[in-house]
């Protein structure tokens, strides 16, 4: 009788608990392409390039606030030659987050490289957005 009672609490339990859960549908639906601007390193704000130059050895995806301005950059750490620069391939918008996608773009055979470390990574400027920034 005792085993019964148990095993009947823990179904009220369970069903307690499955109550108060609930899935959310994140809506993933490109809502709309963000103008932005690339920055250059001359315009990047002091602040952001120090925190470049800190993580620029491994790969790193960071977002920075300044002002009304939001700064979403993407770095593929060190490389060992000249030649590397990195394109974006989408910046957009759904109802939750912002959406980036960029891809690092080598050296073709073609080209002339030079052994020279380098550390290739892009930095976009868009208006402030109170959202979560999703790196694709």
């Amino acid at each position: 009788m005792r085993k019964k009672i148990n095993i009947f609490l823990l179904i009220c339990i369970f069903v307690i608990l499955a109550a108060g859960c609930k899935l959310e549908k994140k809506n993933t639906t490109k809502k709309n392409y963000i103008d932005y601007t690339v920055v250059a390193n001359k315009d990047i704000p002091e602040e952001l390039k120090n925190i470049i130059d800190e993580k620029k050895e491994r790969e790193f995806r960071i977002t920075f606030s300044s002002n009304d301005y939001l700064y979403i950059v993407m770095g593929y750490g060190m490389r060992a030659t000249t030649g590397y620069s990195v394109k974006l391939d989408e910046l957009y918008e759904t109802d939750n987050t912002i959406n980036i996608k960029t891809s690092l773009i080598g050296p073709s055979q073609n080209d002339v490289v030079n052994q020279v470390v380098t550390y290739p990574y892009i930095v976009v400027k868009i208006e402030f957005r109170d959202k979560p920034t999703v790196f694709e």
